[in-house]
This record gives C-alpha cells, structure tokens and sequence, in this order.
C-alpha cells in the first residue's frame, strides 16, 4: 500500500468516478485505475462495484475510507511540521540551541 495509491482511492471515492478524481489528481485515468487496481491486490478486496452504471464503494472500500482519510491527514500534519522545522533550520539567523547540540557527555 503506497500513500498516492490511498490519496488516489479517497479522490475516487469522493468523485465516485476514475475520470473525475484523474482531473483532480493530475493524473492519466490510466494511472488512477491503475493504483486503485494495485490497492485492491494489496487488500485482497474489491474496493469500487463497477457492475453498475454508477461507480460505488463496497462494504471493503467503506471500511477503507475512514482509515484512509486519517492516513492522509497524519501524512499532511507530519509534512506541514517538519516543512516549519526546515524552513526554521534553513535560516541563518537562526542560532537558537538545539536540544541535541545541548547535551555533554560525562
């Protein structure tokens, strides 16, 4: 399971539409199928009934979502804190003792 291909499921849960969620992502349909098919072989489930004339979530791909979702906004605090962190640590005038730098060995 790789972090774009559950970026990728969110998006077409959300559009309910491969074409859509595509546009939104920035990707080839193909590519979005293609991550969706890769998370269902991971998962062992189908994620999407595409039987219908309208795409739908499966009990699996209901499951999945909530998880996701708090998978994606984890990801999404973690990068916005740690981009802070470097942005801070790029500056020159940025001489504030770091916790690690503080300590003596006895």
């Amino acid at each position: 399971m790789q972090f774009q291909q559950l970026r990728a499921f969110r998006e077409v849960a959300a559009e309910l539409s491969f074409t859509r969620a595509a546009r939104n992502l920035h990707y080839a349909q193909s590519t979005v199928t293609a991550q969706i098919k890769n998370l269902e072989e991971a998962f062992g489930a189908e994620l999407f009934d595409r039987s219908r004339r309208r795409l739908a979530l499966t009990e699996a791909g209901e499951l999945l979502l909530p998880h996701a979702e708090r998978i994606i906004e984890i990801a999404e605090a973690a990068r916005r804190e740690v981009g802070r962190v470097a942005v801070r640590a790029q500056r020159p005038h940025d001489r504030r003792v770091r916790p690690a730098a503080s300590r003596t060995l006895l």
